[in-house]
């Protein structure tokens, strides 16, 4: 797999990059694993791995190319406070047991 084209920009207020992406996975043949994009972005920017939280991964059809967006905090913390539940868990960025609800 290979990223073949990333812009970003970067969000003072919410302290994080906004990532644009773009993977070739003809050598894998499958749409990457958020894992293993989250991965890869981490190696790049050379950040933490549990600072990076990918919003999205959409393959093109027809293609063995993937698009994605993904955001890259200055902090774990920030990103566990402004990311909602649903997308840390999408991300196993969640720590067991944690923010699960118990509605009555």
């Amino acid at each position: 797999m290979e990223l073949k084209h990333i812009t970003y920009r970067y969000n003072p207020l919410l302290e994080r990059k906004e990532v644009y992406f773009e993977i070739d996975h003809s050598d894998k043949g499958s749409t990457p694993t958020r894992l293993e994009v989250r991965q890869m972005l981490a190696e790049h920017f050379g950040v933490e791995l549990d600072r990076v939280i990918v919003r999205k991964i959409e393959a093109l059809t027809g293609t063995m190319v993937a698009r994605g967006e993904a955001h890259i905090y200055d902090t774990a913390e920030m990103a566990r406070f402004v990311e909602p539940e649903h997308i840390l868990r999408r991300n196993k960025a969640l720590p067991e047991g944690e923010g699960e609800g118990g509605g009555s």
